[in-house]
């Protein structure tokens, strides 16, 4: 890994515009892929990229949170942050995987899910929590990658997973920094100060349980350095993984993730 950084170092790196993005992740580590629109209720939430694809020629089912390369993209994707009809597009597609036996990858790259009016008239906390309860007992492995921000239930939504792993640099978090600061001292400007208190890093997450690995990053970050070759290693990584949970009896997959789910409220919000 690299040398040791601030808490807030590693938000400025993680919102990087330059750094990777779920379709960069799609582009360079999985073949074929076919990208699938909509929610079958509402609309196409262009915030969240999913389809199928093979990972070194196992299929898979790929859902990413895409937050945009430039700021058409950015625009056209709402910055990642979905509206209720991304997290309906991923649950159908996850319940496609299931009904396929194919493994889901998800990607959490997302500030947190959109706070506008129509979200919320179209019931965006249900739909996070449904995703929730979904992920919990469906019945095929699932992983989830954080190559970005990782906040609040936008990120939660796609992060219940028989194994979590997040990028060096990435973060995971109930809100903002400068929400929490806002909230806490009632000034946003404190943020830096506030990102050493949540305990957002990825080593930190590491350190309460909450996550399984970390894969360090190139000197600079994702963005930076010899692209290709990092994909190379987030690939392999991924490889590895998928076969060892597609080794796993369902049954005791499905028990692991249950009692993985169980502890989160009874050791890791006190850091065991």
């Amino acid at each position: 890994m690299s040398e040791k950084r601030s808490a807030w170092d590693i938000v400025q790196i993680a919102r990087d515009p330059k750094r990777i993005t779920s379709q960069y992740i799609i582009n360079n580590i999985f073949t074929d892929f076919l990208e699938m629109h909509g929610d079958k209720l509402f609309a196409d939430d262009a915030a969240v990229i999913g389809g199928v694809g093979f990972l070194e020629g196992i299929p898979v089912t790929v859902i990413g949170q895409e937050k945009g390369v430039d700021l058409r993209d950015k625009v056209n994707r709402n910055f990642g942050c979905s509206n209720p009809e991304g997290y309906r597009k991923s649950l159908r597609l996850m319940r496609q995987a299931e009904k396929f036996h194919r493994p889901v990858i998800c990607i959490v790259d997302t500030q947190g899910a959109f706070c506008g009016i129509g979200a919320e008239e179209r019931g965006v906390a249900e739909s996070i929590a449904r995703n929730l309860m979904e992920l919990s007992r469906l019945k095929t492995p699932v992983l989830s990658l954080f190559i970005g921000e990782g906040g609040s239930g936008g990120a939660i939504a796609l992060a219940v997973a028989d194994k979590r792993v997040m990028l060096e640099n990435a973060l995971y978090s109930i809100l903002s920094p400068e929400g929490f600061s806002s909230i806490l001292w009632k000034d946003s400007s404190r943020a830096a100060e506030a990102a050493e208190l949540m305990r957002m890093t990825a080593s930190e997450i590491r350190e309460m349980g909450l996550i399984d690995d970390v894969l360090p990053e190139p000197e600079g970050g994702a963005q930076a350095g010899d692209g290709g070759a990092f994909a190379g290693e987030i690939k392999k990584y991924l490889v590895n993984s998928v076969k060892e949970l597609m080794a796993e009896p369902l049954e005791t997959l499905l028990g692991k993730r249950y009692a993985k789910l169980r502890s989160f409220g009874q050791d890791a919000v006190v850091g065991k």
